[in-house]
Formats: structure tokens, sequence, C-alpha cells
């Protein structure tokens, strides 16, 4: 596997609402962020635990580079 067939993971910059967390993530698992954001919500109700996994998702992953 070369360096460009390597997938990697960064917060959108295109598609963000609030850091690009969800559009990165939605992009790097091919699935809608929609579906991402309505993950993070779920997860904000059950516990508090989608707020705190999200603001570290927003501390770690970076963002897209600019090609």
């Amino acid at each position: 596997m070369t360096t460009s067939e390597i997938k990697r993971l960064y917060r959108s910059k295109k598609d963000r609402m609030l850091a690009g967390v969800c559009g990165g993530m939605g992009n790097y698992f091919n699935l809608d962020p929609v579906l991402m954001r309505l993950v993070w919500v779920i997860l904000f109700f059950a516990g508090g635990v989608g707020f705190l996994g999200y603001i570290i998702a927003w501390i770690i992953i970076p963002e897209e580079p600019s090609v």
C-alpha cells in the first residue's frame, strides 16, 4: 500500500456545522454526515458521553489539509 492509498481521518473544511468532526467522520466511513451528527446527538443525551467525545475528537483529529 502506498501513501496515496492510505485513508486518513480529517475534520472537514467544507461539510461542517461546528468543527467538521462529523463531516470528516462521514467521509472516512463513507456515510452521510447527517447520520454521524445523529449518532453524536444520541450519545450526548446518553449521559453526556457525546459531548466529551466530540470535544476530544475536535482536539485530536487534524483539519483537512489544503490542496
